[in-house]
């Protein structure tokens, strides 16, 4: 079995600013195969990387969607294309979409870069994944909390893959060795969010998780390197 993607949380945060150029940067060297981030629409219709709806302090604070990409970046927020024209498309992209309408520009500009398959969409709107299905060849993740799912679990796998949606993202402590198994019955993945201890890493890995999102991408990437060679191959 293939080692499961290793997404950088944000970049290496703890060594640089979260979504910034240099975290991602570093989230690379440390080895990660992925970076996580949540995407904006800035005033200007660019898309922006940045977690919250603001960003500044006290009276200074700018609304994301209020602001020009060109003053986000003076306090750090890059767009997209930054990312991709700073650092490549030879990784895996996971991005949280904020809101709804900045979904097609991020799909465009992934096309226009060449990385559309290597884009996982983020969204805890299934209908929003489904209606995007036959328009990309973007990763679709319905990216959620396990109460928040309205129907059996075994109904919700089945339902995500007649909807061609790839993916499942839950936080770590939701999942069980059963239930990774249980949607990858319906060739549906299954990644876990906020896998920051060993302890919970190698408890994934040992549940053939699928991807794990850490804000330590070198302990990640070590715990999974360490896993990969003591575990024997299928």
């Amino acid at each position: 079995m293939a080692p499961p993607i290793t997404f950088a949380h944000r970049g290496a945060r703890l060594d640089a600013p979260e979504n910034s150029l240099e975290a991602f940067r570093l989230g690379l060297q440390a080895g990660a195969t992925g970076l996580e981030s949540d995407a904006w629409i800035a005033g200007d219709g660019e898309v922006v990387l940045v977690h919250d709806d603001a960003v500044g302090r006290g009276l200074r604070r700018l609304r994301v969607r209020e602001t020009p990409a060109a003053r986000l970046a003076e306090v750090g927020v890059p767009r997209l294309i930054d990312l991709y024209d700073a650092l490549g498309t030879d990784y895996e992209l996971s991005v949280d979409a904020k809101h709804p309408e900045v979904v097609g520009p991020m799909l465009e500009i992934a096309e226009r870069h060449g990385a559309v398959t290597r884009l996982w969409l983020c969204t805890p709107d299934v209908e929003q994944l489904r209606a995007i299905r036959p328009t990309t060849s973007a990763r679709l993740v319905h990216s959620t909390r396990k109460d928040r799912i309205p129907v059996q679990l075994e109904r919700h796998a089945s339902d995500l893959a007649e909807a061609g949606i790839d993916t499942i993202n839950l936080h770590h402590r939701e999942w069980t060795a059963g239930l990774v198994a249980l949607f990858h019955r319906f060739d549906v993945r299954a990644f876990a969010w906020d896998t920051q201890e060993v302890r919970h890493i190698r408890a994934l890995l040992q549940m053939d998780i699928d991807a794990l999102y850490c804000d330590r991408p070198d302990r990640l990437v070590a715990t999974v390197a360490e896993w990969s060679t003591t575990t024997p191959d299928d």
